[in-house]
């Protein structure tokens, strides 16, 4: 019986990287009951995110680039769930 491994789909866009840098190094997750993004504020996991990006930006994409997408993206992302009741 042949098995096959999941592929993950491709990464499209640099703001798709940027997010994926950020999951992978746990400086944000995804909330479970809507799907937002959250920032975890963990500063080692954002500095784990900064070094990726400064050592594997994606083909063609400057280093600086790479840099400032993920920064961008971090900015974005705030730390609660929008759609969450809050406490």
């Amino acid at each position: 019986m042949l098995m096959t491994k999941e592929r993950r789909p491709a990464i499209r866009t640099l703001r798709g990287w940027a997010i994926n840098v950020l999951q992978e190094a746990g400086a944000i997750r995804e909330c479970e009951e809507h799907g937002w993004m959250q920032d975890r504020a963990d500063p080692h996991a954002r500095e784990r995110a900064f070094d990726i990006a400064r050592q594997y930006p994606p083909p063609g994409v400057s280093l600086d680039e790479a840099f400032a997408e993920v920064r961008d993206v971090l900015d974005s992302i705030g730390d609660t769930c929008p759609e969450c009741p809050h406490q």
